[in-house]
């Protein structure tokens, strides 16, 4: 099943996410285990199926980073295994001087300047990779979804990070 056929949107990274949810909601409704609480224990079953279908559709297309990475297995690109490592020294260097910059947010004086110093660096950096991903995808040839790729892996590193000053910002804030 093809997640963009089932909502019936065109395959694309921009998505419309309103019409994306309402078409949920529709899709949904109309499948849902209620509805078939007369019928028989296969058809049943069956609508769980479907709606648990549905569900996996839609949590995939509303999230862009999930969206990027179903659109590439679409195309065929292999999805390389999270664990390898990146040839991008640069990247990885980046990405030790970003979990520092984190890190001393702890200690700064003025705490919530560090913080959100450290909220605009990463939503800044992970936006731009973000367009440029996106612009790779839009490109749609071979040398562009193998950068697209690599850029979807750096993205999801950016989230981590992302976690990780939540994390810090409800260790710090939440007394």
């Amino acid at each position: 099943m093809n997640y963009f056929q089932l909502f019936a949107i065109e395959v694309s990274f921009d998505v419309d996410i309103n019409h994306l949810s309402q078409s949920y909601q529709t899709l949904q409704k109309a499948v849902h285990p209620d509805r078939f609480a007369h019928a028989s224990p296969q058809e049943q079953l069956l609508a769980v199926q479907k709606s648990a279908e549905i569900n996996d559709a839609y949590q995939t297309l509303k999230q862009p980073l999930k969206r990027a990475e179903y659109i590439l297995t679409l195309r065929g690109v292999e999805m390389p295994n999270e664990q390898k490592s990146f040839s991008d020294t640069s990247f990885l260097m980046q990405q030790m001087e970003l979990r520092d910059m984190l890190g001393d947010v702890k200690f700064a004086d003025d705490i919530d300047t560090a913080f959100n110093h450290a909220q605009q660096v990463l939503t800044q950096e992970y936006q731009q990779l973000l367009d440029v991903m996106q612009q790779q995808i839009l490109e749609n040839n071979t040398a562009a979804n193998a950068l697209a790729c690599d850029n979807l892996r750096k993205l999801k590193f950016y989230q981590k990070l992302n976690i990780e000053l939540d994390r810090l910002e409800d260790s710090l804030f939440d007394d």
